[in-house]
């Protein structure tokens, strides 16, 4: 075969070659691997499916939960306005009213100037008659009220507040009011789905619904001011301003929380954890608000703290919970049932008590009256004390008085004393005398019964002038149960008797 004949040869071939490589591709032929074939296939798989019908799925039924949670709870929640006038010195009225010149010429520049403060908040419809629950910072101090319900505008009366809780009830006059379903919080768990509802930031944004988890349960914020009872709910679901007196609601579409505040770092604005009042601690205090104007709560009268490591190794305790008693209001029910400096409360009623904040919150929970039993280690070992529980007052938040002598007839009477310094002379008008003067009668007591009063001077008791305290404490606790004291009273400018028969120690 000749030089050409061979060219023309592999011409040939060649072309051939090319014809069968061609028809392989334009078939589409998977020659090679088979991991492109695989995503060959996988392509035309997501683009034949694109057009089908969704996908029924559990965040479906979840999603469409919200929605009808939204639509169940939303007409339940208001927003709230209110006003309050403020009085606001000029910043002139200082240079204007010292100058008789300038006060010619100007003078209305040193005048008090009013001005109308305006806020915004949200409530919870929990009565179709128009109760509406909020928190007591969005109607504090305020001189009109009003709600706003589908743009429809109300006059709002303030039923009663608790500046303790930061719970208020206010009334609006309406019927067949949609009202929320009411959840028990005691039965949250951290975990659980959640959704707030309110107004933040300005009516335009009614009803915004945001939602979120619990975070966590029984925070205490250590904020100050008023607020003396903390059992937060924690929530990651956006609460902003505006959203305070809103409802924090579960997947049941129940109201588990009353939102009231928010933590908001250096931004000013919600990064995420907020708080909830728990809707059983605003229910009872709704409650007595409605029915009594005010707010019942037990009072113990033990100034207590949260033990740390330390403090709970030296008191023997096996860990860090309960509650320490630091001191003992002098007559009080822990007085009473002789609770003792260094006790550490562990239980009431059965009930653990984790750190200092919750025994002032289980304490409150129970009426004045109750009997309550605790449960407290002394010296290393647990006892039980059975403590029956006074009203507390307002003036209870303050620092207790300590029982420097626990068996003291003193303290059985009821009465606190002082004796008659300069200072009382000139404050009760009582120059040239001599005594012990009565700062303070305890509710219930012998004392308070006998008609005692803050200010009465005791000039005698059992015939025997007196001078001091001392010589007061050293005559009455020489006295026996059942014998009869009398007193000496100097009430204004005049003298009366008051006696009494000495109680038991």
């Amino acid at each position: 075969m000749n030089i050409l004949n061979r060219k023309t040869l592999v011409v040939f071939f060649s072309v051939i070659v090319g014809v069968v490589v061609g028809l392989v591709l334009a078939s589409n032929f998977s020659w090679t691997n088979s991991g492109l074939a695989n995503n060959q296939i996988a392509q035309t798989t997501y683009t034949s499916t694109s057009s089908a019908q969704p996908i029924n799925s559990d965040l479906e039924s979840t999603s469409r939960a919200f929605v009808e949670i939204a639509k169940r709870v939303t007409p339940t929640v208001v927003s709230i306005t209110s006003e309050k006038t403020v009085k606001v010195n000029s910043p002139f009225s200082n240079f204007f009213n010292n100058d008789d010149f300038f006060r010619r010429f100007f003078p209305e520049q040193g005048d008090e100037r009013e001005f109308t403060q305006r806020g915004l908040g949200s409530g919870v419809i929990i009565s179709p008659d128009g109760y509406i629950l909020t928190n007591y910072h969005v109607v504090k101090d305020a001189d009109a009220v009003n709600v706003v319900i589908d743009r429809k505008e109300y006059d709002a009366q303030i039923v009663g507040s608790d500046p303790a809780t930061d719970i208020a009830v206010i009334k609006i006059d309406a019927k067949n009011l949609p009202a929320a379903a009411i959840g028990d919080s005691d039965n949250l768990e951290v975990g659980e789905l959640v959704l707030a509802i309110g107004s933040p930031f300005d009516l335009r944004l009614q009803h915004t619904v945001t939602s979120g988890i619990i975070s966590a349960k029984g925070r205490a914020l250590n904020i100050g001011g008023e607020l003396t009872y903390q059992d937060f709910i924690q929530t990651d679901a956006a609460i902003n301003p505006g959203n305070s007196g809103g409802a924090l609601v579960n997947i049941h579409g129940e109201l588990i929380g009353i939102n009231t505040a928010i933590y908001a770092g250096n931004t000013g604005g919600n990064i995420g954890i907020g708080f909830a009042i728990p809707i059983n601690l605003a229910k009872r205090v709704k409650d007595d608000l409605i029915t009594h104007g005010k707010v019942y709560r037990g009072y113990l009268g033990v100034w207590i703290a949260t033990p740390d490591a330390e403090l709970s190794e030296a008191l023997k305790l096996k860990d860090d919970r309960g509650a320490v008693v630091n001191e003992v209001a002098k007559g009080s029910p822990a007085d009473r049932a002789g609770l003792r400096k260094y006790d550490v409360i562990i239980e009431v009623e059965g009930k653990q008590v984790d750190d200092s904040q919750m025994l002032t919150n289980l304490i409150a929970s129970y009426n004045p009256g109750a009997t309550v039993n605790l449960k407290v280690i002394r010296d290393g070992k647990t006892r039980d004390v059975s403590v029956k529980l006074d009203e507390r007052q307002e003036e209870s938040a303050k620092r207790p008085q300590i029982s420097q002598n626990e068996s003291s007839s003193l303290d059985k009477l009821g009465l606190e004393v002082s004796t008659l310094s300069r200072r009382l002379q000139e404050q009760y008008n009582y120059e040239g005398e001599t005594g012990v003067v009565v700062t303070g009668v305890r509710a219930g007591s012998p004392a308070e019964e006998k008609g005692f009063a803050a200010g009465d001077l005791i000039k005698e008791v059992n015939r025997q002038s007196i001078t001091s305290v001392r010589e007061f404490e050293k005559i009455v606790d020489a006295t026996k149960a059942g014998d009869i004291v009398l007193f000496q009273v100097l009430r204004g400018n005049r003298n009366i008797f008051i006696a009494m028969r000495a109680p038991k120690l």
